[in-house]
């Protein structure tokens, strides 16, 4: 990764990149130590799920305009401006927790306002790599984004827990309020190179919100290969969403708390191990729709795995594929769209990838739960239907509904994969789509 900061080109990403990883570790300590507060406080799976639900949802709702935004206005001043309206929020939460006030719904307020920004914080800074990278180095780049992000995957269950217990959860917000004050200090101290943007005119013509929204969609509507891999996105987002609900639910049948905490680390070691990978193969000239392809494949093969049964070395494994792929799959996405997307629209498209990726998260959220409990656990009970059949080859019993969930959606998982390679000009899409950008 040290290499990685000295290559010609990189200086100003890698101190931004450094000011951002700061944030990413107090904002995941903070999101961490929020969870299990809200959990631990009464014990209330719905309340947990609320707070999710308002963490995703400004995600959906404001990413299209926030994007429209990012191409107008310059994208530091907005990297800066989202994480100090992030630091406020968070600020909000801490003020409330010294005097004894805190509820749930402050905190599920709070946690919306911050996604809000956060809206605004991704596309801009996403979009801001590419005029601060050459184009041979993006992938480079953003193995380095997702680098810090597994940073934050793999240190927060476990340094989140041991600092719960030390500082309490103010302790670890103030935290977090230091982590933003110093990446907006390092935003302020860069100058990034000029972007290109729409005309004042237009700028200042409130009503295009909404009209240029609709023609970001409209540019990837019409470049079938793009508007392809944005539903493919989508729909695997949606089966990340269900196994974030019940991931929990199914290792802890057969497991103890602290294994689970292993079981996390295992994760985050694997999505470091992929963000390292994601660096050391992003020299422009791989095929990166072959690598998003393929290590969704092997994402779907991890499903399986964790679904066959109650081993913790068994999930062990999955978590460590599954996360060993994340990184490689976001990323490759990233450099696509950065490669064929004009600079000038980035934060458009961006946001409106987000939205689509975001939007299914809600709906696996709902279902998640009554599938679980109404269809797949009845179905793997000791007298259940499936008890006799493939009861026999994965187990029978607490939970069991939900690995054959695993199971299920890790073979759905494949046969989208391979339907999706199968259709032109999402297989082809680096060759057949030009370059936006010619760095």
């Amino acid at each position: 990764m040290l290499k990685l900061l000295r290559i010609e080109g990189m200086s100003i990403f890698a101190f931004i990149w450094l000011g951002q990883l700061i944030s990413i570790l107090g904002s995941s300590l903070s999101n961490f130590a929020i969870d299990v507060w809200v959990y631990q406080r009464n014990g209330s799976v719905t309340e947990l799920s609320f707070l999710i639900l308002f963490a995703t949802l400004p995600l959906v709702i404001v990413s299209p305009f926030a994007g429209v935004l990012v191409d107008r206005y310059n994208r530091r001043w907005i990297m800066i401006f989202s994480d100090t309206g992030a630091a406020l929020s968070t600020l909000s939460i801490a003020l409330l927790f010294i005097n004894g006030q805190i509820q749930t719904w402050h905190i599920c307020l709070a946690t919306a306002v911050s996604s809000s920004f956060t809206a605004f914080q991704w596309p801009a800074y996403n979009a801001a790599t590419t005029l601060l990278v050459a184009k041979k180095n993006l992938g480079r780049a953003v193995g380095m984004i997702k680098f810090a992000q597994a940073i934050g995957q793999l240190t927060a269950p476990v340094l989140g827990g041991i600092l719960l217990e030390i500082i309490q959860l103010s302790g670890i917000i103030i935290l977090d309020l230091s982590s933003f004050v110093f990446s907006v200090i390092i935003l302020l101290l860069v100058r990034f190179p000029r972007q290109e943007v729409i005309d004042k005119s237009q700028q200042n013509n409130k009503s295009s919100l909404f009209k240029e929204a609709v023609n970001s969609f409209h540019y990837l509507t019409v470049r079938g290969g793009l508007m392809a891999l944005v539903f493919f996105l989508a729909i695997n987002n949606f089966s990340i969403g269900i196994v974030q609900v019940l991931a929990y639910p199914l290792i802890l049948s057969f497991a103890s708390p602290s294994q689970l905490g292993t079981v996390l680390s295992i994760g985050g070691v694997g999505m470091l191990l992929g963000s390292i990978l994601m660096s050391g193969w992003g020299n422009g000239q791989q095929d990166y729709i072959k690598i998003l392809l393929c290590f969704t494949l092997l994402n779907g093969f991890s499903l399986m795995i964790a679904g066959l049964s109650n081993s913790i070395i068994l999930f062990g494994i999955a978590a460590f594929l599954f996360f060993l792929g994340s990184p490689l799959i976001g990323g490759s996405a990233q450099v696509i769209f950065q490669k064929k997307v004009p600079p000038k629209m980035q934060g458009k498209v961006f946001s409106l990838l987000g939205a689509f990726s975001n939007s299914c998260l809600p709906l696996a959220y709902l279902i998640a739960g009554p599938l679980a409990d109404r269809i797949f656990e009845p179905l793997m009970t000791i007298n259940g239907l499936l008890a006799g059949t493939i009861g026999k080859l994965i187990g029978t019993g607490s939970a069991r509904g939900i690995g054959l969930m695993f199971i299920v959606l890790g073979i759905l998982t494949i046969l989208i994969t391979i339907i999706a390679y199968q259709y032109a000009p999402l297989r082809l899409i680096e060759d057949e789509l030009p370059d936006a950008y010619d760095q």
